[in-house]
């Protein structure tokens, strides 16, 4: 991907955190994604939540796959540390470096292909573990990179931009996610930042695994038949001479409604979403009230948003295995390697 870092352009009267930093400071690179998309509305999230939470840059990790949402982590923070694994291998490559050390905070960003189809059973096994991470699913239901197939979170009857409508079950990443054990579970839309901030920051200080779902529309995948704008109209009608594609700027969506309330979403081709936010009568301890509520609100073809579990009881990672406080990364090596003696011993018991 193309890297253009951003000018360091600071209001001198802009607001500071507690480490004497702007929100300017936890930028990164300058978003190659497609205008109006939803991926770049959650960096802008991801950006207040560190900013208000006071994390110092160089205590954060930010991890990612492969996809449109992969790009993310360079778009923010860019003082932090990084790892772009392969295709939906992130958690294991997290699992890793928070086992080495458990100092840093861990913010994974993938996406419905990367976590739902190929790195299905990577995220199913991050769960299992808890490991101590900020979660964050960009979920539009299609594969951006490849040109707008179905990904594995596509509704029954999706229209794709050609072919037949979906016909496959979908993937719930938060049922999914409950009813695996996540210890931190929520949903939210790339357009309502007021609900989306605090959802994050919650995550990113939730001690396990935190899963934060984001509806994140895709704009580039409505040039559907018919239209005069569509890519295949154009080549249609002009001189072909090369294959560029030309995405049309779009403007954001953004959504501001009440809690208990159903809110219907316009999205650029046209299409609508229902987003229904939980009230303050909901019980997000409650793991079958949870997955219950979510099932009657899906079959009803609502999409609920809000923190939709957590379980403070659970143990981390690190808890669960016993390990010492000291970041395995700071451990002298010979703390860490068996002496030859004991390795012989060990290897005896196989023969």
């Amino acid at each position: 991907m193309s890297y253009i870092p951003k000018p360091k352009v600071t209001h001198p009267r802009a607001a500071r955190n507690a480490l004497g930093l702007t929100s300017r400071d936890y930028e990164g690179a300058v978003s190659t994604l497609c205008a109006g998309c939803g991926h770049d509305s959650v960096t802008a999230a991801i950006v207040q939540s560190v900013f208000e939470l006071d994390v110092e840059p160089h205590k954060l990790a930010k991890m990612s796959g492969i996809g449109c949402s992969s790009k993310t982590p360079a778009y923010f923070v860019s003082q932090s540390h990084g790892f772009n694994s392969v295709h939906g291998r992130m958690p294991s490559v997290t699992t890793g470096a928070y086992a080495a050390n458990a100092d840093l905070m861990y913010i994974g960003v993938s996406g419905d292909g990367d976590s739902l189809s190929i790195g299905v059973g990577q995220f199913v096994h991050a769960i299992r573990r808890n490991l101590n991470m900020c979660y964050i699913i960009e979920n539009n239901g299609v594969y951006g990179l490849t040109k707008g197939q179905f990904s594995a979170s596509a509704d029954i009857g999706s229209k794709p931009k050609k072919g037949l409508p979906n016909q496959q079950e979908p993937i719930d990443p938060v049922s999914t996610a409950i009813s695996l054990g996540a210890s931190y579970v929520a949903r939210s839309f790339s357009g309502d930042k007021e609900q989306l901030v605090p959802l994050i920051k919650g995550a990113l200080l939730h001690p396990g695994f935190a899963l934060v779902d984001v509806i994140s529309p895709c704009v580039t995948f409505n040039d559907h038949e018919g239209s005069t704008k569509s890519y295949e109209h154009t080549r249609q009608f002009y001189h072909h001479v090369t294959d560029i594609d030309y995405i049309p700027p779009a403007k954001e969506i953004v959504a501001e409604y009440d809690k208990g309330a159903v809110m219907p979403v316009e999205l650029h081709d046209g299409s609508r979403i229902l987003l229904r936010k939980v009230d303050d009568r909901y019980d997000p301890t409650s793991r079958a009230a949870a997955f219950k509520y979510l099932r009657e609100h899906f079959n009803a073809g609502e999409i609920t948003t809000g923190l939709l579990y957590f379980d403070e009881q659970r143990k981390e990672m690190h808890e669960l295995m016993g390990n010492v406080e000291v970041p395995f990364a700071e451990l002298p090596l010979d703390s860490l390697r068996p002496p030859s003696g004991e390795l012989q011993n060990i290897l005896s018991k196989y023969r």
